[in-house]
């Protein structure tokens, strides 16, 4: 398809430039461009094909970038970047040294504030809009973006009941359509679909909370919503604008199955259809051993529940979901609601497991201390996508989880190597013989063993393992990286420790260790700082040991978007990289 308007728009100020009549003409050629380019190099789908109306017709009203435009969650802004001079290399989008598939400061004028995480719009956006108030700018606007799916988090509602007292010249614009990555839940999905389809009795709450509210409008009526966009202009203080609109809109596949063509990959870009899957068995991905052991485990323990804040799919809760609908939730985009859920249902002898991406943990870090650790209730905390995950980037990569967990008190910290440790450190934490809280940690991808379903047996918390004997230097790894010490000595005099606990370490092994080797490599897929090697250090001093210790892990940096491969290149913990700093520095251990 031939772009010729979209060929002529290079900003904001161009789009503005064209006759409305043209509009929905771009509209389909954006859409198509959007299709072209993520059919091949992947991301984020069918969110930004459902806001192509919206985001041309925020453009064409307001004077962005003088005006505020902020988009919750991140990835619905793909037709934004296109828009604001970002076309022409939007096919590096998520790549590494590319574009971020997210808003960005750092990155675009146009980019006004960061959303990889959800919920933050209103609370950020009404933060500018009293800071325009109080230099005296009261034309300025301020526009917050904002899922259905988002909108349920308990942030927002926090923004949106202080923004209901000010003047602030704030829009809240809720892109309402049933979904984030999985379908909406909760009381207030049912609200938005009762005011949808006319039958809500009761009084409009966001008019309650002092908001000027209209809607619901057709998202993709993109005269109407110009109309609309015009006329909130003109009202002061806070406005709240209902769209409805279809996730995936312009590309039959991804309206029919929105899950899956959030992110669905590589696609045909003229069929939408995504290649069949090969018939060749793989391992499998460290999320559905966690699902499908949940599942085994619940057959026979009825205290499991299993608790996910809107990942259900990702997390592969989704097959107890299915399984047993009564003992597994998924609760919105609502981290910290997740783990003062599973705090509760501890506190009544169940076993619940809560399965959080390392990342989204972050946001719960208050509930984690005083609702858990602090009364040792004993909640298992299931850490998908731990480390690097790639191209989602500095928003999402699990890093911390080790350094901000590791502090806590009561915690215990297991990181799996592989998938059988995985499912024995479920099947053990299950047991009814767990007096702490255990934080689980594993990444995202596959894991290296076909034949995963094994016999259960118990861990004995605590106790690392020898996996490869050398001379004078010792490896101590931490987790699935443990793979890439693997690949990296195999053919060198190193012994290799595959310590499984960060929290509490094996004192034992240690002391052995640190009395066997001169030398001591510490290699983590978390950060350095605060991490597994500075643990490993904080022994050494406590032992007055002398041995010489390294440690390797993520710098103290943001690590950008890119592969997981090229990303444990930049870091140093990459196979390749593991191998080059033993032979630089102890090049004579063969």
């Amino acid at each position: 398809m031939n772009s010729i308007i979209l060929d002529t728009i290079n900003n904001p100020a161009d789009l503005r430039a064209l006759n409305q009549n043209k509009l929905p003409v771009l509209a389909k050629e954006l859409r198509q461009f959007i299709i072209d380019i993520v059919a091949t190099k992947e991301g984020h789908l069918g969110a930004s094909l459902g806001v192509v109306e919206l985001t041309i017709a925020l453009h064409y009203v307001f004077n962005t970038p003088d005006d505020v435009l902020i988009w919750d969650v991140g990835h619905q802004a793909y037709v934004h970047k296109i828009l604001t001079e970002r076309k022409a290399n939007f096919d590096t989008n998520r790549q590494l040294h590319g574009i971020s598939g997210f808003p960005k400061r750092s990155e675009s004028i146009y980019d006004m504030f960061g959303t990889g995480h959800s919920s933050t719009s209103i609370s950020a956006a009404l933060g500018m809009a009293i800071a325009a108030q109080i230099q005296d700018d009261f034309k300025k606007h301020h526009i917050a973006v904002i899922g259905d799916a988002s909108i349920a988090s308990g942030m927002a509602f926090e923004g949106l009941n202080h923004a209901g007292v000010t003047n602030a010249n704030l829009l809240v614009i809720l892109n309402d359509n049933a979904i984030g990555i999985d379908p909406s839940v909760g009381a207030l999905k049912q609200y938005l679909t009762n005011v949808k389809k006319g039958t809500q009795k009761q009084d409009n709450i966001f008019e309650a909370l002092n908001f000027n509210y209209s809607g619901p409008i057709d998202g993709h009526d993109i005269f109407k919503v110009i109309t609309e966009l015009e006329r909130l202009k003109t009202i002061e203080g806070p406005k709240f604008l209902h769209i409805i609109t279809t996730k995936g809109k312009g590309l039959k596949q991804a309206e029919e199955n929105q899950v899956v063509y959030h992110a669905p990959g590589k696609f045909d870009a003229v069929t939408g259809d995504i290649p069949a899957k090969t018939n060749t068995l793989q391992a499998p991905k460290y999320q559905d051993v966690f699902g499908l052991t949940l599942v085994e485990l619940a057959e026979i323990n009825n205290k499991i529940v299993g608790i996910t804040p809107a990942m259900p799919t990702g997390s592969s809760l989704k097959y107890m979901m299915d399984a047993f609908p009564n003992r597994a939730f998924d609760v919105g985009i609502a981290e910290q609601h997740a783990v003062t859920l599973a705090a509760g249902m501890a506190t009544q002898g169940m076993i619940p497991f809560c399965n959080i991406y390392s990342t989204f943990l972050q946001r719960a870090y208050d509930q984690i201390i005083h609702d858990v650790a602090l009364q040792n209730l004993p909640v298992i905390f299931c850490l998908d996508r731990a480390g690097l995950v790639g191209e989602d980037g500095a928003t999402h990569h699990g890093v911390f989880d080790i350094a901000y967990l590791r502090c806590i008190p009561n915690m215990i910290i297991a990181a799996p190597r592989n998938e059988i440790t995985l499912r024995n450190l479920l099947y053990t934490a299950q047991l009814g013989k767990l007096s702490n809280p255990l934080a689980i940690r594993y990444p995202r991808g596959r894991g290296n063993n076909v034949n995963w379903q094994v016999p259960f047996e118990n861990v004995i918390m605590s106790k690392g393992e020898q996996l490869k004997q050398g001379e004078k230097i010792a490896i101590l790894s931490i987790g699935s990286v443990a793979n890439n010490v693997c690949e990296a000595i195999y053919d060198i005099s190193i012994s290799h420790y595959d310590m499984a606990f960060v929290k509490p370490l094996d004192i034992d092994l240690l002391h052995t260790i640190f009395n066997k080797y001169e030398t001591i490599i510490t290699v983590e897929n978390g950060t350095i700082i605060g991490g597994f090697g500075s643990a490993i250090a904080e022994f050494k001093s406590q032992f007055n040991y002398n041995n010489t210790l390294k440690v390797l892990g993520i710098p103290d940096q943001f690590i950008e978007q890119g592969s997981v491969e090229e990303l444990e290149d930049i870091a140093g913990i990459s196979p390749k990289k593991i191998r080059a700093f033993v032979l630089k520095n102890y090049g004579d251990v063969n």
